[in-house]
C-alpha cells in the first residue's frame, strides 16, 4: 500500500542560552523592531485618516529615510532584516484587516507585546548544527532537545524571549518525515467537558488535570506580591517575573497533555467529529470560565487540524446548536430538557445514557452523515443557528 507524502514546512522551536552580549543585541533588536512597526503602522493610520492607502514598498522608503535622521540612527546598529520583516508583517495584517479576516493593527507594546525578531536566509548562518546570527559574532547555545530532519535547510529563523525570560529560536524548515498515514477504518466522535476534559464515542473518558488549579495557590499568592509593589521599580519587575514563571508551567504543562493526545487520536482515526464551540462566548460566563480557559478546548481543536491535515486525516465541526446532549442515540428521541446538572439519563426507549458519551456517540453519527451526504445535513430535527456541520478538510486523501 503506497503512502501520500506531504510537504510540511514546520517549525522546530528550541530553547537557548545567549551570552550577555548576544543576550544585548537581542534585546536591542526587539525595541527596533517593535520602534520600526508602531512607526510604519502610524504612518499608514495618517494615510487611512486622508484616504490613501500605504504598501510595503513605500514602508521600506520610509524605513530608510528613518535610519538616515540624527533620531533615529540607532536603527542601522542592528540587522536590517528583522525590519524589513516587520514591515511584511504589518502588511499582512493589513491585508487581513482589508479581507475582513481581520481588526485593525494594533500598536507593540514594550510591555505586553511579544519579543520577537524574524530572520530570513541573508541574516544568518547554519551549519553543522551551528546556527550564528547577523551582527553576532559567536553561534547561539541551542539545547537540541529533538533533531532536524536530516538535510534541513532552515529557510528562517524566528528568535524570541517569553515573559518568563527564557531565550527560544524558532527554525522554519520542510519536514519529508511527515506523511500521509494509510487510510483506517476508525470514526470517533469527541464531546469537550469540564468533569472530563474529553470523551470519546467508545466510551473512553480523558480526566480534566485542571492544570491551573495545581498552581493556582502559588500564582495568587505571587500575584498578591505584585500588586504591593510599586509601579515601575525593580521590585515589581522581580514579582512580575515570578507571576510569569508560574503561567509558563502551567502552560507548558497543558501543550504537552494535548500535544500527546491529539498526536493519539489523529493517528488512530480517519474521521474525528467534533463539537464547534464558541469559546469566545463561552468564557464571557464569570462562574465557568477559568475553567473553561484552563481546559483550553481552542487550543485542542487547532492542534487536532494541523495534525489532521498533515497525515491525511479529516475532521468535521458540528454545528454547535445540534442538541447531542439531549438526543438519544439508540432510538433518536429528543429529550425536552437538559440541564447540566444531569450526567445519566433515560429516554423513553429504556436505554440508560451516560451524558457525556451519549453526546459524542451523536457527534460521531452526525460526522457520518455529512460524510456520506455532505455538509449540511441534520440527522435530527431542525435546530436554530445554520448548518449542522461542516468539514474542515474539504476532500480525503486516498493511499
Amino acid at each position: 500500500m503506497s503512502v501520500t507524502t506531504s510537504q510540511v514546512r514546520r517549525a522546530f522551536k528550541y530553547r537557548f542560552y545567549p551570552t550577555d552580549a548576544q543576550a544585548a543585541e537581542l534585546s536591542r533588536t526587539f525595541g527596533c523592531v517593535r520602534k520600526v512597526y508602531n512607526l510604519a503602522l502610524a504612518a499608514r493610520t495618517e494615510a487611512w485618516a486622508r484616504q490613501e492607502r500605504v504598501n510595503y514598498n513605500q514602508s521600506s522608503a520610509m524605513l530608510t529615510a528613518w535610519k538616515k535622521t540624527e533620531e533615529l540612527a540607532y536603527l542601522n546598529e542592528v540587522s536590517s532584516v528583522p525590519l524589513q520583516q516587520a514591515l511584511r508583517h504589518l502588511q499582512v495584517a493589513f491585508t487581513n484587516f482589508f479581507s475582513k479576516r481581520a481588526k485593525y493593527p494594533r500598536f507593540k507594546s514594550r510591555k505586553k507585546s511579544r519579543k520577537s525578531a524574524e530572520y530570513t536566509t541573508s541574516a544568518f548562518r547554519f551549519r553543522d548544527g551551528e546556527l550564528k546570527l547577523a551582527k553576532m559574532s559567536e553561534s547561539l547555545r541551542i539545547a537540541w532537545s529533538r533533531p532536524l530532519p536530516d538535510g534541513a535547510s532552515p529557510s528562517t529563523v524566528t528568535v524570541s524571549q517569553d515573559a518568563a525570560g527564557r531565550w527560544f529560536v524558532s527554525l522554519l524548515c520542510d519536514d519529508p518525515s511527515i506523511k500521509h498515514l494509510p487510510t483506517a477504518d476508525a470514526a470517533i466522535g469527541i464531546d469537550a467537558g469540564l468533569d472530563h476534559l474529553l470523551t470519546f464515542s467508545t466510551g473512553e473518558k480523558i480526566a480534566n488535570p485542571r492544570h491551573e488549579r495545581r498552581d493556582r495557590v502559588a500564582l495568587a499568592k505571587a500575584q498578591r506580591r505584585l500588586a504591593k509593589k510599586a509601579k515601575d521599580s525593580a521590585n515589581r519587575a522581580k514579582a512580575r517575573h515570578k507571576v510569569a514563571k508560574i503561567h509558563a508551567r502551567i502552560a507548558d504543562r497543558r501543550r504537552d497533555a494535548l500535544h500527546k493526545i491529539t498526536t493519539r487520536l489523529v493517528r488512530d482515526n480517519q474521521t474525528l467529529v467534533i463539537e464547534d464551540l464558541t469559546v469566545r462566548n463561552m468564557v464571557k460566563n464569570r462562574k465557568l470560565a477559568r475553567a473553561i480557559s484552563d481546559a483550553a478546548w481552542s487550543q485542542f481543536r487547532s492542534m487536532l487540524q494541523y495534525k489532521a491535515a498533515w497525515y491525511g486525516r479529516e475532521v468535521i465541526a458540528i454545528d454547535r446548536w445540534f442538541p447531542s446532549s439531549k438526543l438519544c442515540s439508540s432510538c433518536g428521541a429528543l429529550a425536552d430538557e437538559m440541564p447540566l446538572s444531569v450526567r445519566t439519563w433515560t429516554c423513553e426507549c429504556g436505554t440508560t445514557h451516560d451524558r457525556d458519551v451519549n453526546a459524542a456517540k451523536n457527534l460521531l453519527a452526525a460526522g457520518r452523515a455529512v460524510t456520506a451526504c455532505g455538509a449540511g445535513v441534520r440527522p435530527q430535527r431542525s435546530s436554530p443557528g445554520g448548518q449542522s456541520a461542516m468539514k474542515q478538510e474539504t476532500s480525503r486523501r486516498e493511499p
